[in-house]
């Protein structure tokens, strides 16, 4: 995602980013293993360890159902966006190549469109800053506690504030993001993409250990019992929330796409890649949030990892806790560095004479005045909101469901709508209007019982 998106008619009121990370630094030489790898690496992430408290809040029934249909959601968006990669132009019958999601929305549904969608995509890398440093934060918190507990015994007052560690994890990112671009970060993309798989593996088998080790399945149908009926509707809300925060898809699949070589064309081994994506991605999405709840039942944390679920064998535990760290220091800065890139392109296109683009250097690292203010500031605000309101599972929620509606549904399948011609009031325009709507709900049900949950802990 890099690059600026030229308007016809004047200077972009924001920066665009039509272009590409993925084939830019693979070229057109991937197939569908390595299509099936960057999504999988993609997908699978921190989202993952909120899941067994989804399913809890949802029950046996609810929570399973849920997470089948968010991957037939995901699996309907995929469907939907392998259109996308060849547009022909009806105005001048011209084949335009979308690289990336922004580009095709800007191509298929104009400029207006793809301003609104910009400012989505920019608020969705901000929002994941802001979720990596409470996530990162409890982490660590939890290590200490782990520590703790293991020499003091479970009864042991080991508490600690989240707030120092979000401060250890902002001082961080001032000092990674000083690294020029994402090409200079590849190497972390790698480590997150690890470390992500060591802690999520780490997490179903410590809970299918522990059903093991119970020798019965907790929990029940209903999920976990609350003492008012509008209580468990907001949880229920947030669990929807996290479910759908677990599945950014979309965003990627373009990028992907582009990295792909043909023969075959790349429109069909994007549709094979995506389907074992989303059947892989599922499967173990319900081993996470199954496992999790048969293990704890009604006392399922928050996060399987730091909500202290477990503790022993301690050394695990922390380890596990030690690669969602190195994950999300991973994660934070390949996200943030796509940020950092169309930000910064844009205001050295925008102010071609500003001295305040200029490099110099200190020892052997190159840096700029606009870089050092502008990334400095940037991580300072997400250090910021994340102490404001450390709250993972709220906070998870309301990521996932602030951008689900749009760029999951809405921009697909108006862009298929227009690309395809489909004419009002046909069968195929009715379904997928119904599709939206329903989808629009659900996200305003998550969305309202996140920002219920948050306001609740934050002023309650």
């Amino acid at each position: 995602m890099n690059g600026v998106l030229e308007d016809d008619s004047e200077t972009p009121l924001l920066p665009f980013a039509p272009h590409n990370n993925l084939a830019v630094y693979a070229g057109e030489e991937g197939n569908v293993w390595t299509a099936l790898a960057h999504i999988i690496t993609a997908v699978i992430g921190s989202g993952v360890l909120s899941l067994s408290w989804s399913v809890a809040q949802l029950g046996w029934i609810a929570g399973p159902l849920s997470l089948l249909l968010f991957a037939l959601v995901t699996l309907l968006n995929t469907t939907l966006l392998v259109n996308f990669h060849h547009y022909q132009d009806p105005r001048n019958g011209v084949t335009v190549t979308n690289h990336s999601y922004l580009q095709a929305v800007q191509n298929i549904l104009g400029n207006q469109s793809g301003r609104i969608c910009a400012i989505l995509v920019y608020f969705n890398l901000f929002k994941l800053g802001v979720v990596y440093t409470i996530t990162c934060a409890s982490s660590i918190r939890a290590i200490e506690q782990s520590y703790c507990f293991h020499e003091q015994g479970r009864q042991a007052a080991c508490e600690y504030r989240e707030e120092s560690y979000m401060l250890l994890f902002g001082v961080i990112h001032i000092v990674a993001s000083q690294i020029p671009n994402i090409q200079s970060a590849k190497w972390l993309s790698v480590m997150a993409a690890a470390m992500s798989f060591a802690y999520s593996l780490i997490g179903s088998g410590l809970g299918l250990a522990q059903t093991i080790g119970n020798g019965k399945i907790k929990g029940g149908i209903g999920g976990v019992p609350t003492d008012e009926p509008i209580q468990k509707v907001w949880l229920a809300a947030q669990a929807i929330g996290d479910i759908a925060f677990a599945y950014p898809f979309p965003l990627i699949f373009l990028d992907v796409q582009s990295t792909l070589k043909s023969p075959p064309s790349k429109e069909v081994t994007m549709k094979k890649a995506s389907r074992i994506a989303v059947l892989i991605t599922t499967v173990f999405y319900l081993c996470c949030g199954g496992f999790g709840y048969a293990a704890f039942g009604n006392s399922t944390p928050g996060n399987m990892l730091s909500g202290l679920g477990f503790y022993e064998p301690y050394w695990l535990i922390n380890f596990a806790n030690a690669c969602v760290f190195l994950h999300l220091v991973g994660g934070y800065q390949i996200f943030s560095q796509t940020l950092y890139a169309i930000v910064e392109r844009w205001y050295a296109e925008k102010y071609p004479e500003s001295e305040f683009t200029s490099d110099f250097h200190i020892l052997e690292l190159r840096l700029n005045p606009l870089r050092i203010c502008f990334r400095t500031s940037y991580v300072i605000l997400t250090t910021a909101i994340g102490i404001l309101f450390p709250y993972f599972n709220e906070a998870v929620a309301f990521a996932g469901s602030v951008t689900f509606w749009p760029l999951v549904i809405y921009f697909p399948v108006e862009m298929y709508l227009v690309m395809k011609n489909i004419v009002p009031w046909t069968g195929k325009w009715v379904l997928l209007r119904i599709f939206t709507t329903v989808c629009l709900f659900v996200a305003l049900f998550a969305l309202i019982g996140s920002i219920q949950g948050i306001v609740a802990k934050r002023f309650g």
